[in-house]
């Protein structure tokens, strides 16, 4: 099998591990960055040469140029390339917002949670969510980035007043106490969760992600939470997803589904091949693509 990676850095964990797997597993590789090829109707070019033959296409898509990789990921499947995530489902959990709402609509376990573009009262919205502390997001934050714990009201106005001013998206949830700065990364792949880790943030902190300082270890989850996770992934229509979950006093509730979840945390922490699961989820589900499009024809 063929299998193009769009990576914009070869030399990033999570990139480097899957050719591995790729290559162990008998398959060919190459990594493209997603910046770097340009389309026309109906193909692909890079490096000035048409890109043709994959049979499956895994985006390690960043935050940061997430409308032009899904753009190209989109020209792949147009090109019937099997996609490991595919660019509508990239493009609905990046969208936190459209996330919290989905998942709100299935019922799956969320915070308190508010949004407002320019409230009249911004006492509201702080309300709405059972006053502080509470945790206020920028929409467009990844790896914590624009996360901000409010401990009181007069610092939760100032904060929302303050990212208003800058025309910012954001929004306004609870702080879930019990959590004690710890969440659980739950790692999906199809329709099971393949491997679950607790990540604890440093002393003094409240995000618990690993690029801020946090730590990571083993952890058994609950059933409740692995439904959660894999609820939440389907209903983002992610075949591969991060799903970090709280536990909260009222049961596990969804922080975020993440569609290019890292590899370095989840593995060293488990210590399982997750890079070797996604290629054998790819090979089941590729070869099932090609035989439907056969069979159509």
């Amino acid at each position: 099998m063929k299998i193009a990676i769009l990576s914009r850095n070869p030399k990033l964990y999570s990139t480097r591990r899957l050719v591995e797997a790729a290559t162990e597993h008998g398959h060919e590789t190459r990594i493209l960055n997603v910046l770097r090829c340009y389309m026309h109707r109906p193909g692909i070019h890079y490096g000035g040469e048409a890109v043709t033959g994959f049979d499956a296409v895994i985006p390690r898509i960043g935050a940061s140029v997430t409308f032009y990789g899904t753009a190209v990921l989109r020209q792949f499947e147009m090109m019937n390339t099997y996609p490991l995530n595919k660019s509508v489902a990239i493009t609905r959990s990046r969208d936190k917002l459209r996330s919290l709402q989905l998942l709100s609509r299935k019922g799956i376990g969320l915070p308190v949670t508010g949004f407002a573009h320019a409230p009249d009262d911004i006492q509201d919205p702080i309300k709405m969510v059972g006053g502080a502390p509470l945790v206020i997001k920028l929409l467009e934050g990844t790896q914590g980035i624009g996360v901000v714990l409010a401990e009181t009201q007069k610092a939760a106005e100032s904060v929302i007043e303050a990212f208003m001013g800058l025309k910012a998206n954001i929004l306004v949830q609870e702080y879930v106490k019990e959590a004690g700065g710890a969440d659980i990364r739950c790692f999906v792949i199809g329709d099971r969760v393949v491997a679950a880790m607790k990540r604890q943030a440093r002393e003094g902190e409240f995000r618990s992600n690993l690029h801020r300082g946090g730590s990571a270890s083993l952890i058994r989850i609950t059933p409740e939470e692995r439904s959660t996770a894999v609820r939440a992934a389907r209903t983002m229509g992610l075949n591969v997803a991060g799903v970090d979950i709280l536990r909260s006093n009222h049961g596990p509730v969804v922080m975020e589904v993440n569609s290019s979840p890292g590899l370095e945390g989840i593995e060293t922490a488990t210590g399982k091949d997750i890079a070797a699961m996604i290629i054998q989820f790819i090979e089941k589900h590729a070869a099932l693509g090609r035989t439907r499009t056969r069979g159509r024809g």
